[in-house]
């Protein structure tokens, strides 16, 4: 008996030392006023990391993407993870790389200095596509929910994962609805000169020509610019029926402006990049009648997304465009490390290669490259200030070119 309370003792004692509240003398109440946030010892932090542009142009798009994260690390922190018996607390680590690439990278080498355990990232694909070496290199899986180039996962990584169609299936689905459905004969193109915006041009001039259009013009500028009346003109010259913008909502925004000012009656015709609440606030007027594609099925459609919606709204406001894709990767990933029972990349890695996950967007599964499995592209237009749905196809069999 006295050694069994000489063990209860030593217990007690272990037990307040684990806990960061040893003192010896019994007039210590003051150490249960430590602070509520600071983890138990026995916790396990788990770092998430995420890169966005949170300033600048499209810091709009950043900050959604942030929030969609952030989102589901509050809900996982509420519900209790444990992996490996031990309670996990999840802490986001958040950077803003203002879309340029040089930042990015720089930001990436301090994630991976950091000990983020993934990465859900980067926002663009010209800072997701140098960045992925270094988290590749350092064995962290990174998960875009947003990078649609398609060099992204062509580069072999076995950490590069993405839970958004690619721009081989947006870039078709984009040419043939020009010339299936707009019945457009000439077309011209701007980019702007970024890995998402020229590579997204690319393969919608590919499409495009492959159903018999003829490119007419083939401009450029750059993802900082708001004047595109000089653009804009050379091209009236030539007389299209479409006009495609590789780029984002900051500048087709304005671009739609001008176009209106300039009496060109072409149609203007995106990507992802601004199919945004945010390109019919700048566009005013002129965004009526435009056309975009977004990959991914309409969000009314999407299983999860009322649920997800409202809690979002509740929160962070409306949705701008990436935030579900934010939130399942994020979900994705952390059930990748319940099944591993670790939270360790090299352990949890092999788990996320063969996940099957039922998130807000739908099923998500990895081909062998890290890319979506079953993709779907929905093109949209602008009816009475609000995007309104035209379309949905299947871009399976483009995403296989």
């Amino acid at each position: 008996m006295k050694y069994a309370r000489l063990s209860l003792i030593a217990a007690a004692v272990l037990t307040l030392a684990a806990c960061g509240k040893g003192e010896s003398k019994p007039a210590a109440p003051a150490a249960p006023a430590a602070p509520a946030a600071a983890a138990p010892a026995t916790d396990l932090v788990v770092k998430i990391g995420q890169v966005s542009p949170l300033t600048g142009p499209i810091a709009h798009l950043g900050k959604d993407n942030e929030s969609g994260v952030k989102l589901a690390i509050d809900e996982l922190n509420a519900e209790g993870v444990t992996l490996g018996g031990k309670k996990v607390k999840f802490e986001l680590v958040s950077e803003d790389d203002q879309a340029d690439p040089k930042i990015a990278t720089q930001i990436a080498q301090r994630m991976v200095d950091g000990k983020i355990a993934a990465m859900i990232g980067h926002l663009n694909s010209g800072t997701t596509i140098p960045s992925s070496k270094i988290y590749a290199d350092a064995g962290i899986p990174q998960v875009s929910p947003s990078a649609t180039n398609p060099a992204y996962t062509q580069q072999g990584f076995k950490t590069a994962f993405r839970v958004i169609p690619n721009d081989i299936q947006q870039g078709k689905a984009s040419g043939d609805f020009a010339v299936d459905v707009l019945k457009a004969k000439k077309i011209a193109i701007i980019d702007d000169r970024t890995a998402y915006g020229q590579g997204l041009a690319d393969e919608f001039e590919k499409a495009a020509k492959a159903k018999g259009a003829t490119i007419v013009k083939r401009e450029f500028t750059t993802n900082n610019a708001t004047d595109f009346m000089a653009i804009l003109t050379a091209i009236k010259g030539a007389k299209p029926d479409v006009i495609f913008y590789g780029g984002m909502d900051a500048q087709a925004g304005p671009m739609a402006k001008q176009m209106k000012k300039l009496g060109l009656t072409a149609k203007l015709l995106g990507g992802d990049g601004f199919q945004t609440p945010e390109f019919i606030k700048l566009a005013g007027e002129a965004a009526e009648g435009q056309y975009a594609s977004n990959p991914g099925a309409p969000k009314e459609k999407l299983p999860g997304f009322a649920s997800f919606n409202q809690k979002f709204t509740a929160k962070y406001g409306e949705v701008q465009l990436y935030a579900p894709y934010c939130y399942d990767a994020t979900k994705l990933v952390v059930a990748a490390m319940k099944k591993a029972e670790s939270a360790e990349p090299a352990k949890y890695l092999p788990e996320l290669t063969k996940i099957e996950y039922e998130g807000v967007v739908g099923k998500i599964k990895f081909d062998d490259k890290g890319d979506v499995l079953n993709g779907v592209i929905t093109v949209y237009q602008v009816k009475d200030g609000k995007w309104e749905v035209l379309q949905t196809v299947d871009g399976t069999a483009a995403a296989g070119k």
